[in-house]
């Protein structure tokens, strides 16, 4: 073997190298560097994809009259009016929901406020009330008020209309105490009289729908009056959506439902379990902690509705399962 010997070989240091990056018998044979102590396990928290850093910025002349509509029934409205009129309130804004559904209201049950009800918009009619004796004001959030148009087994006044509810919202704009920010008016489902009502007032719509073709034609029908009747600001909440079903080709995806419709969409809601049980207690899911799926989807939808906001839809396309061939070419 050759070896070659350079006078001060045995003390030279390569020239790349500065006398503290030199390994050293300590930082070789230390069994801290061969075998290093694990980290503590520390899981990363679940945050929503909220901005609660900021308030959301209110769009819009105030008050917003927003109807919340489907044509079809049993999709969704009054869960929907209830999340989103608390989940405006938790925001900041002040709030008053109109069940608007004569002789079959359910409003009040979803948010607790049942057995509070003693007056309704007939008896303010009458006389035999002023508007803000009938005016509910939720215990949990004070700037979240609810309004019922009639008691259960109560005849509505005959002069009850498109024009009385206008009335009503006007008079709740002039009120002493301030306008509120929104009012959210839950329309009874069909387009009979009551749905004409419901609409008279509103500058704007939030349609329910959900993805299966009875309800589409439906929301498809009530768009179509919804423009006839001047408005123009129609966004559409697709409810009910279950991914495994869309997977499975056994439902249709949002995109689909959005292509046919062609709206602006505000939110996508998740099928869930929850909603019955909030339903039967009369807590609304926005309040559950911790949240639960179709709870933040209907913050999101709140907070897309006080900046005039939508979201888009999207495909994602899954990449093929690679089976054992795959290996060999197959």
């Amino acid at each position: 073997m050759l070896s070659i010997n350079l006078p001060g070989a045995a003390n030279a240091k390569p020239p790349f190298l500065p006398s503290t990056l030199l390994p050293t018998t300590s930082t070789f044979f230390s069994s801290r560097t061969l075998f290093p102590k694990p980290k503590p396990y520390s899981p990363t928290p679940i945050t929503a994809l909220l901005q609660w850093n900021r308030k959301p910025e209110l769009s819009g002349e105030t008050p917003r009259v927003v109807v919340v509509t489907s044509g079809k029934g049993g999709v969704g409205k009054t869960t929907t009016t209830a999340n989103m009129g608390l989940s405006l309130a938790r925001l900041g804004f002040s709030v008053v929901a109109i069940d608007a559904d004569v002789g079959l209201r359910n409003l009040d049950l979803l948010l607790g406020l049942e057995n509070r009800v003693n007056y309704t918009v007939v008896e303010v009619l009458n006389g035999d009330c002023r508007l803000d004796q009938a005016l509910v004001r939720d215990k949990r959030w004070s700037n979240f008020e609810l309004l019922c148009i009639s008691k259960p087994r109560s005849k509505l006044h005959l002069g009850f209309g498109g024009k009385a509810l206008t009335w009503l919202v006007d008079a709740l704009k002039s009120r002493a105490e301030g306008s509120p920010d929104f009012i959210l008016i839950d329309c009874p489902a069909g387009i009979d009289a009551g749905f004409i009502t419901a609409i008279t007032p509103a500058n704007e719509a939030v349609l329910i729908t959900t993805p299966d073709i009875t309800s589409l034609r439906d929301a498809d029908r009530v768009t179509g009056l919804l423009e006839c009747d001047g408005i123009r600001d129609i966004k559409m909440i697709v409810n009910r959506v279950r991914t495994d079903m869309i997977k499975g080709e056994d439902m249709m995806s949002v995109l689909d439902v959005q292509e046919m419709l062609g709206l602006p969409l505000l939110g996508v809601i998740p099928d869930d379990t929850e909603v019955i049980r909030s339903t039967n207690r009369g807590y609304p899911l926005v309040l559950n902690k911790p949240p639960t799926l179709a709870g933040l989807a209907f913050e999101q939808a709140a907070w897309r509705l006080v900046e005039q906001d939508t979201m888009q839809a999207v495909v994602v396309e899954e990449e093929p399962k690679r089976g054992f061939f795959s290996f060999f070419g197959g």
